[in-house]
């Protein structure tokens, strides 16, 4: 296979994949199954043919609007097709064959989990659960990180978060982390071995201080009650300390050959 033709496949699966992504985030909260059902307009219902799913194409040919009633299609959607799209494509330039298809599938799962976050505050346990699991599974296929530093790090990603959770809780009287944080955390130290989880936490924790620090500049205060969604934060964290590592060529050790020649 030739170097783009890896990363086109992967990166054309993850159109694909995005826009179930984009379709679970909208239905998955209003208690409707994805994987149940036609696709259908969100305004009046038409079932959506073969033309109207192919991704992006279809949203840029109908310019975001369904072809019968004219209702505007979310944007969102067209952003998480491209989002797992550039996915796929940047798992396969970093890292090739078995490792590069793993990688894409923990940044969808990861887009998926951060998509129902965002649309809902949500992170199913079953979702974060199937991410657990196939960073364990991983471990079968590849050799790094061995299964042992995973589970570490399963353990010590869900302990953290959820020390954290529970000591706030307890001093100030209120949630500060939703029940799903501490499993998602714990799944991704499945897939990156405990060594890695503070960058992923500080990659997390940095985006959520610049926005307070802007909003502080600019003499606005942050409410104590407001909800954000740290499931996004930490999916983020995590794919970006993934392409970090997947993209570091491995140590090449060099070999001297020495010769004798008599005299």
């Amino acid at each position: 296979m030739t170097d783009w033709a890896w990363p086109l496949l992967l990166g054309v699966l993850g159109l694909v994949f995005g826009s179930f992504i984009a379709t679970a985030a909208i239905r998955w909260p209003q208690g409707r199954s994805p994987l149940r059902g036609r696709s259908e307009c969100d305004h009046c219902g038409r079932v959506l043919g073969a033309t109207d799913l192919v991704p992006v194409l279809s949203y840029v040919a109908r310019r975001g609007r369904c072809a019968a009633c004219g209702g505007r299609i979310a944007p969102s959607h067209l952003a998480t097709e491209l989002l797992g799209g550039a996915i796929g494509v940047i798992a396969g330039f970093l890292a090739p064959g078995m490792a590069g298809a793993l990688g894409a599938v923990f940044g969808w799962m990861l887009l998926l989990l951060a998509a129902l976050d965002l649309a809902a505050l949500w992170l199913p346990d079953i979702l974060t659960g199937l991410l657990g699991a196939a960073g364990v599974g991983a471990a079968l296929i590849l050799p790094e990180p061995p299964l042992w530093d995973r589970l570490i790090g399963g353990l010590v990603g869900f302990g953290t978060l959820w020390l954290v959770r529970t000591g706030y809780r307890a001093l100030r009287g209120r949630e500060g982390l939703g029940g799903g944080d501490p499993k998602m955390f714990g799944a991704i130290g499945l897939w990156l071995g405990w060594t890695q989880l503070p960058l992923v936490l500080l990659a997390a924790a940095l985006p959520g201080l610049a926005l307070v620090l802007v909003m502080w500049i600019g003499g606005r205060r942050v409410a104590a009650d407001v909800k954000l969604p740290f499931g996004v934060l930490l999916a983020v964290g995590a794919f970006a300390v993934w392409t970090a590592e997947a993209g570091i060529p491995p140590p090449v050790t060099e070999v001297t050959l020495y010769s004798e020649s008599g005299p």
